[in-house]
């Protein structure tokens, strides 16, 4: 995996935030590249728990 200067970065040094819904820790993925800010749960399940309760 490169980072945007074009190193590559290692899968033990990706950030990594807690769900929201259940604290779990999830790690960065590239198809979250654009919006991480914006990645709040850590699966669907989750997010459709959350948005159920």
């Amino acid at each position: 995996m490169k980072n945007a200067k074009g190193k590559v970065v290692s899968k033990s040094n990706l950030p990594d935030k807690p769900c929201k819904a259940c604290g779990r820790l999830f790690s960065w993925r590239k198809k979250w590249a654009r919006d991480w800010d914006q990645v709040l749960y850590c699966s669907d399940k989750c997010r459709m728990g959350a948005k159920a309760s």
